[in-house]
């Protein structure tokens, strides 16, 4: 006969331990020593054995009799309900060790080794920003798709789509690394695409050369960090990537010689970059110098001096010096360009400063050596063509460069 609740209940202590059995392989267990528990005897492979299904103070009758179908069906199928149980717990609790964050940090580390040193801690920062402190310790596979959309929608709140755009992106691929590697079945990121706004497809603005050296003087005039003034002249001067000079370390330059060399490691493009420097550039490396000199970065964070100054510092400096939506970092790289063609230099020269990869991968690595000479003269043209340009200036310098040099 099956076990009743009052029968339940009232089940008391004996001299030894007994069982009253409700059917099917489901008895109480009462102990001599006081406690009541249920268990669920079976066979399998000819073995008798049973598991304990819970205490009574925790286990209902009508839920110890599910757990024992349960059960029953497992042993059907030839499984140990025991043993998958455990296999159960401990598949929760990898799932519970595996955090967002735990399995991001393991897919930037597996990633770092291809990209950058700038490219890799701007990707860093944006998870310790913006993902981190609301995501992060949660388990990967137990996060929503609504958890994640109001993660992404306060990124989006505050207007930076294009950061937005970028953190959804490499969110998406920390889940399908984690698919790939066992530790999720789905992105839940993918399915929340339409809910969130998308950035409109923009150029880096950008100034005529005509422009630069009032933005100079507006910016030399701005209140702010000296570091930083520097770094965007010195982005102006050389035309390197933004990230390429935020986390560039003394030893990379070689200001006797004039030369800066970047390894492949922290390129965009995985292939070393050598840079000559303008007398100008050496100038303003020289005052950053008895500034940051005592660092290992020429550009340490105001913070933590052991990572590179911020992304947003040199655009923050711009807009603070009345230059918001008409210049940024990355921009000048463009004016470069434009005007060096302008007037007339090598093609080679230009993008090979400017770090664009040749197409034939033999004779980049040969060139990049040949046009160093080239490119130090058309640098220092450069430098000094800024230097004559008059704050007001609404058209070219008449010191342009002279016809010799033209290809």
């Amino acid at each position: 006969m099956p076990l009743t609740v009052l029968q339940v209940k009232n089940a008391a202590p004996r001299d030894k331990d007994y069982g009253l059995a409700d059917g099917g392989g489901l008895f109480l267990w009462i102990r001599a020593a006081g406690g009541k528990s249920w268990r669920f005897r079976f066979r399998l492979d000819g073995k008798q054995s049973h598991i304990s299904l819970g205490t009574v103070d925790k286990v209902t009758l009508a839920q110890a009799r599910q757990l024992a179908s349960e059960a029953r069906q497992l042993v059907a199928q030839g499984m140990h309900p025991g043993l998958e149980r455990e296999a159960k717990k401990a598949q929760a609790a990898i799932a519970r060790a595996n955090t967002f964050k735990g399995l991001a940090l393991e897919w930037h580390q597996h990633k770092a080794p291809r990209w950058s040193a700038g490219y890799a801690n701007d990707v860093l920062e944006a998870f310790e920003r913006d993902i981190f402190p609301q995501m992060g310790g949660l388990p990967l596979a137990t996060i929503k798709p609504m958890q994640w959309l109001h993660a992404f929608r306060k990124i989006e709140a505050r207007g930076a789509l294009e950061v937005l755009r970028k953190t959804r992106q490499r969110c998406q691929e920390v889940y399908r690394y984690a698919i790939a590697t066992g530790r999720a079945e789905y992105n839940p990121i993918a399915d929340i695409g339409g809910a969130l706004q998308t950035p409109t497809t923009k150029h880096y603005p950008f100034l005529p050369i005509t422009e630069l050296p009032e933005l100079l003087r507006s910016i030399q005039a701005c209140p702010g960090n000296d570091t930083v003034k520097i770094a965007t002249r010195l982005l102006i001067l050389t035309g390197v990537r933004t990230a390429e000079l935020r986390g560039a370390p003394w030893s990379e330059f070689d200001l006797d010689k004039a030369l800066w060399l970047i390894p492949a490691a922290r390129m965009k493009m995985r292939r070393a970059h050598l840079i000559p420097l303008s007398k100008q550039a050496v100038v303003a490396l020289r005052e950053l110098e008895s500034i940051t000199g005592g660092y290992t970065l020429a550009f340490p964070g105001r913070i933590d001096p052991a990572k590179p100054m911020s992304e947003a510092a040199i655009n923050q400096l711009l807009k603070r010096s009345g230059y918001d939506g008409r210049a940024t970092g990355h921009g000048f790289r463009h004016t470069m360009s434009t005007t060096l063609h302008e007037q007339g230099y090598h093609s080679e020269w230009v993008e090979t400063q400017l770090a664009h990869v040749d197409k034939n991968s033999i004779r980049g690595t040969y060139n990049h050596a040949q046009y160093l000479e080239g490119r130090r003269e058309m640098l220092q043209w450069y430098a000094d063509h800024l230097d004559v340009l008059p704050c007001d200036s609404a058209g070219p310098s008449s010191s342009a460069k002279s016809p010799e040099y033209a290809v």
